[in-house]
């Protein structure tokens, strides 16, 4: 019996990845993009249901029947009512494992980045600032080394600890929050967020969007940091507190601040992150930290393996039911 298999939003994967086809019976159809009212007539049919980022409510999923599987091509869950497929036995499995070099090396290149300057740097270069200087350098702002500085880590998961390592790499000493861990990787030191939050110089988060964690990091956590302290996010949107984050950058509460994930991506144009990113102290990437070639290429083979393994009656990377 062939089985359809539909994902709803391809373009999400790069244009040069190659997505394998599974090793069974079935028909494959690809949207590169879904808007909330094609869910429904889309997946009409479908075994098997592919997402990275279109939401799949109750409402969507009650009037899916012959729904028995959402493979979402991401970590992250939070765009599917988990609670709707218990009740309607519907298996949900992710994405584990794939971007622990990725965004670590993402994370890094907006620390050192921010903590050199380099966006400032090359816009007065253009702007022929060295030639006016006239003198074989110049440094009109604070070049501050990661050796020595201190580096608080939200989240021990694989990422948060491949950060971590890296920062050990640089000669930093790496601080881990995390609620649901009993030990820090040796060398390192698990705390609480209040002391991370006044020991770091670099704070990067990389923990889970849930419940728990939206808006963990708000104004009191800002008022909290030095006023030296970078902040990056390469987590989810909502981690960090939208409003909060440029009240502190405009307030110079905090030095600077590296964001790859937002609470609407993409924003509004009127979005005050789309303000935010115009300030020289601030980076602002289009939620990429994801995206190395390799990491990519891992996903979607990641991502067959686990509708493979439903189809054999043994499911893998579940989280649901």
């Amino acid at each position: 019996m062939s089985l359809t298999i539909v994902f709803l939003d391809r373009n999400m994967i790069g244009p040069g990845i190659v997505i394998r086809r599974p090793a069974f019976e079935h028909e494959w159809v690809d949207y590169g993009a879904t808007v909330p009212g094609e869910v429904v007539d889309r997946l009409s049919g479908a075994a098997i249901a592919v997402t990275n980022k279109v939401r799949l409510t109750a409402d969507v999923l009650s009037a899916l029947p012959d729904l028995r599987m959402i493979a979402v091509a991401a970590t992250g869950v939070d765009v599917i009512d988990l609670e709707a497929c218990r009740a309607r036995q519907i298996v949900v499995s992710n994405i584990r494992g794939y971007a622990t070099h990725t965004v670590p090396e993402h994370t890094f290149a907006l620390i050192l980045s921010l903590m050199r300057h380099l966006p400032r740097y090359r816009v007065e270069v253009l702007d022929h600032r060295w030639q006016r200087e006239g003198q074989f350098c110049f440094f009109n702002e604070p070049i501050r080394d990661l050796s020595g500085a201190t580096l608080g880590i939200i989240g021990c998961g694989s990422i948060g600890r491949a950060v971590g390592d890296i920062g050990a790499a640089f000669g930093m000493r790496v601080l881990f929050h995390d609620d649901y861990v009993d030990t820090a990787p040796a060398g390192t030191a698990l705390v609480s967020l209040d002391e991370l939050l006044r020991e770091a110089d670099v704070v990067s988060c990389h923990c889970p969007l849930t419940p728990e964690t939206r808006g963990l990091i708000g104004a009191a956590e800002f008022d909290r940091m030095k006023t030296t302290a970078i902040v990056v996010n390469a987590a989810r949107g909502g981690v960090v507190d939208e409003a909060a984050l440029c009240a502190a950058i405009d307030a110079n509460k905090i030095a600077g601040a590296g964001v790859d994930v937002l609470t609407a991506e993409p924003p509004p144009a009127d979005d005050p992150m789309m303000r935010l990113a115009r300030h020289p102290n601030v980076i602002l990437t289009p939620h990429i930290a994801w995206a190395g070639v390799g990491a990519m290429q891992t996903l979607c083979d990641q991502l067959i393996d686990n509708i493979e393994a439903f189809v054999r009656g043994a499911p893998a990377n579940t989280v649901a039911p």
